[in-house]
């Protein structure tokens, strides 16, 4: 399954809506996801599994890469 993690680069700064980044992320379970990401210094806003409609419609954006983290 592919989820949608929104994230902060820093998990050291306070939060700001507008440097809100996303990925992608392969994984069986939002917390699975989580876990992949723990040992990066990212602070973890949002993660929301992406499927059907919403997942096609999110291909087609130029950005959209998969990481497949093990």
């Amino acid at each position: 399954m592919i989820f949608k993690v929104y994230y902060q680069e820093s998990a050291k700064e306070v939060p700001v809506r507008e440097k809100t980044q996303t990925i992608y992320v392969e994984g069986v379970s939002e917390r699975d996801v989580r876990t992949k990401l723990k040992n990066r210094p990212f602070n973890i806003e949002f993660v929301t599994a992406v499927d059907g409609e919403f997942l096609e419609y999110e291909k087609q954006n130029e950005d959209y890469k998969v990481l497949e983290i093990e």
